[in-house]
């Protein structure tokens, strides 16, 4: 692996960001070759729906063209399933895994790339972080396939149930969404081991995985850094409110939560109200939806999870960032502070270059999609869009009607929001070498 990558760029010179976006590329077309092949499917796929599924796969998204549980053998499956858990632990990762492990040393370079893999503001501690990160993962990920097995081997039998709760822990921790179920868990709507091992998973896979070191370090609250305070609150914050909105907007709908008990309501209005921010799955059907409620879910998709997580979006940071920055110039403050901490405005400016491009990304998306998708209603491609660009993987009923050129766009977005808005903008910019600095001046503005 060392040695390809030094001979890539010895004849082509890339940056940390251009070669991220080569190796999942790549990654992205060998899946697809491996479910083209005869016994990945039942009957055949299209070469599109292929690339569609690996590109999903690989971006830890979960829309799919074609339905995963009847179209793919156990094989193809179990492809989907190593597609996602290398899409979501980060090729790098793995890559950097397999230099430790053959004792090979990891230079300075290959560390510029975990920064840029991870979304990390340095290099200092990279290697510790990705091997908690596979141990992390790892062990998460096993103890919730013994807790689905205990629901899924006894309806299934030993070789089915264990396979499906190793699928879905997967897909669940990487927040990928991928079910093999044809309603994905809708069947499971009131089950309470269901819907806790899935979220949990999802939830902490969301948060990121500098979240868990410092929490698992530190363990106490005011000894946490800021980062994992303000992802730890926010999150909390942003979930409560999520699960009274669509409890109280779906409470009568007929085709939501109306007809179940009131049990079952609040496990679905929990469910849907995590699921959002990049997971993915869901336990009602999204496209009966009030209209309203699936606005509110597109600002939560947007959103996303958080920085150094499996999940997409612009992240949970990045929008309490421009909150904080507001409420600081509402009250007449220069600086941003919160919890007795305050901000650099670097960060602010990152924030916002992110915001801007990915709002101007979504808004072409739409555009383009509205014109290749003329049956579809707006509210519909708009869900579709911010979905695939925030990795989430929920769908009102549109992936599997999409166009080819619709498809193929999709995947454009999917790849846009795995790899970041920045990185991509990084990848294709020439860096800038002028330093020359100009005599300030006030605009108006407002």
């Amino acid at each position: 692996m060392k040695s390809l990558v030094c001979k890539v760029k010895k004849f082509i010179k890339l940056n940390p960001s251009q070669l991220l976006v080569l190796v999942f590329v790549v990654s992205i077309t060998v899946g697809t070759c491996v479910l083209k092949l005869p016994f990945s499917t039942h009957e055949g796929i299209k070469w599109v729906d292929a690339l569609f599924i690996s590109t999903s796969a690989m971006t830890v998204t979960g829309l799919a063209t074609v339905d995963p549980a009847t179209t793919f053998t156990t094989f193809g499956q179990f492809i989907i399933a190593v597609l996602i858990q290398v899409g979501g632990l980060g090729i790098m990762s793995f890559a950097v895994l397999i230099y430790m492990m053959v004792g090979k040393k990891i230079g300075l370079k290959e560390r510029l790339l975990m920064q840029h893999a991870l979304n990390q503001t340095s290099v200092g501690g990279i290697i510790k972080l990705v091997k908690y990160l596979f141990v992390f993962s790892i062990t998460i990920e096993l103890i919730a396939m013994i807790f689905l097995s205990i629901r899924w081997v006894p309806q299934f039998g030993w070789t089915k149930g264990l396979f499906f709760s190793f699928f879905h822990s997967i897909s669940a921790f990487n927040n990928a969404g991928f079910a093999l179920w044809s309603d994905n868990l809708m069947q499971y709507v009131g089950d309470p081991l269901v819907n806790i091992v899935i979220s949990i998973l999802f939830i902490i896979g969301g948060i990121g995985f500098t979240v868990l070191v410092d929490v698992w370090k530190k363990r106490k609250f005011k000894k946490l850094s800021l980062h994992t305070k303000l992802m730890i609150i926010g999150t909390l914050i942003i979930n409560i409110v999520a699960m009274l909105f669509i409890f109280c907007m779906e409470y009568s709908n007929p085709e939501t939560l109306g007809h179940f008990t009131l049990k079952d309501k609040l496990w679905a209005s929990y469910f849907q109200a995590v699921s959002p921010r990049t997971a993915g799955f869901n336990t009602i059907d999204i496209g009966s939806m009030d209209e309203t409620t699936l606005f509110f879910i597109i600002i939560l998709m947007f959103i996303g999870a958080g920085s150094g997580s499996t999940g997409g979006g612009i992240k949970l940071t990045t929008a309490l960032i421009i909150a904080l920055a507001t409420i600081s110039f509402l009250r007449g403050k220069n600086d941003i502070v919160v919890l007795k901490r305050t901000i650099n405005t670097s960060f602010l400016l990152k924030a916002l270059a992110i915001s801007m491009i990915s709002i101007v990304f979504v808004i072409l998306g739409i555009l383009l999609l509205n014109l290749t998708e003329r049956n579809a209603s707006f509210i519909d491609i708009m869900f579709e869009v911010v979905s695939a660009f925030g990795t989430v993987g929920l769908s009102a009923g549109l992936t599997v009607t999409l166009s080819s050129v619709g498809k193929q766009l999709i995947i454009f977005i999917m790849i846009l929001g795995k790899l970041g808005p920045l990185t991509l903008m990084f990848s294709l910019a020439t860096p800038s070498k002028e330093k020359i600095r100009y005599p300030e001046e006030d605009i108006l503005t407002g």
